[in-house]
């Protein structure tokens, strides 16, 4: 078994739970590593949707995924939110607690959206000092994800794995890369995905996130409709090289399929845990200092999308 990160353990292959699974789930019982569940759908539901996640908890690793801290709001943090996300975690028992690095809405109002935050060191300072607030209140190191993004500013004056890899550091939280983000991001902001994941503390990498997206022709929108391309594929295979293997989680939220088809698309993963290197990559192997951490040389590598 790895060694666990920030006292997480490796969980292995995971999907969302999701409703329409539930009675799949419940009568088949299959040998799933672990469910992530949106803890949204189960911080006010004393129903259904509890009982059923009850049960899945009695049998299966749980981790919550959150999508209202609104972590980069200027609104002052919502202890009512915090509240009841801690009160879920304590009936539940996850193995971490996870979210996303963005704002949801101001002046008290959610647009129910993953909104873009600048990055600069004005936002760092902000962001930091709301997670270790955070941090203290659940009792719990916090996990942040990468979303995908389709605007940048022009206040930035960083790029978001330095943005993600001193917010990481300075806050000690641990990092959810979403890979099919980075992918997507990388397509409509036009960066080196590679360089992107070879970019950020590793040893900070807890879970790892797989999803399928839509090609507009100009961009990409990260939608989870569907299953994973091939050049996600290869970015996950790298990121699984360079963390030495974590969590790794398939989204799938809209057109939906039946739950052995989720499976078996999570599954895919082990041929890419498998897989070898490139032999440009692996000849990559000699490091260069960047500020007081060693960063791996990315391979070069050509993502051309196939769907």
């Amino acid at each position: 078994m790895p060694t666990a990160r920030l006292g997480h353990p490796q969980l292995g292959l995971g999907v969302g739970l999701r409703t329409q699974h539930y009675p799949y789930l419940l009568k088949h019982r299959p040998p799933v590593d672990w469910f992530e569940i949106i803890s949204e759908n189960y911080i006010d539901s004393q129903g259904r949707p509890r009982y059923v996640l009850e049960q899945i908890a009695e049998q299966y690793p749980i981790v919550m995924h959150g999508v209202s801290l609104s972590i980069g709001s200027t609104d002052p943090l919502n202890f009512d939110y915090l509240y009841k996300l801690k009160q879920l975690a304590q009936a539940v028992g996850p193995k971490w607690i996870s979210d996303h690095l963005c704002w949801t809405g101001v002046a008290g109002r959610n647009s129910h959206d993953l909104l873009p935050i600048p990055l600069n060191e004005l936002t760092l300072r902000h962001v930091v000092e709301r997670i270790r607030i955070v941090q203290d209140f659940l009792e719990r190191p916090l996990v942040l994800e990468n979303p995908s993004s389709y605007v940048t500013f022009v206040s930035s004056t960083m790029s978001e794995w330095e943005f993600l890899t001193r917010m990481s550091e300075e806050a000690d939280c641990g990092l959810l890369l979403d890979v099919n983000n980075v992918y997507v991001s990388s397509v409509n902001h036009d960066f080196d995905p590679c360089e992107y994941i070879a970019g950020l503390p590793h040893e900070r990498i807890v879970q790892m996130h797989l999803a399928g997206h839509t090609n507009m022709g100009t961009h990409c929108i990260d939608t989870h409709d569907g299953p994973v391309i091939d050049p996600v594929w290869e970015l996950y295979r790298q990121a699984h090289q360079w963390t030495g293997g974590v969590s790794s989680l398939l989204e799938w939220d809209a057109a939906i399929p039946e739950f052995p088809v989720v499976h078996a698309e999570i599954l895919k993963a082990k041929e890419h845990m498998q897989a070898g290197l490139p032999r440009t990559f692996a000849a990559s192997s000699s490091t260069e200092e960047s500020g007081s951490r060693v960063v791996p040389q990315p391979a070069v590598m050509v993502l051309a999308e196939v769907e």
